[in-house]
């Protein structure tokens, strides 16, 4: 038999928001570094990188215009 325990205290989908959301900025430097031709990713790209992203929800309000 197996059992399975959850520490998800109740939060629907037994996701951390924020973990997820780092968890998307780190894969998405990860992307640039890789496309960087340098050994080190400039501070300017991780900047554009980081504050590029479109905030929670405003693909939904965009597109409902």
């Amino acid at each position: 038999m197996v059992q399975v325990v959850s520490s998800t205290g109740g939060r629907s989908g037994g996701h951390d928001d924020a973990a997820l959301d780092e968890i998307d900025l780190a894969g998405e430097l990860m992307i640039a570094a890789t496309a960087s031709s340098g050994d080190r990713l400039p501070t300017e790209r991780i900047d554009e990188v980081l504050l590029d992203r479109a905030e929670p929800g405003q693909a939904e309000r965009e597109a409902d215009g």
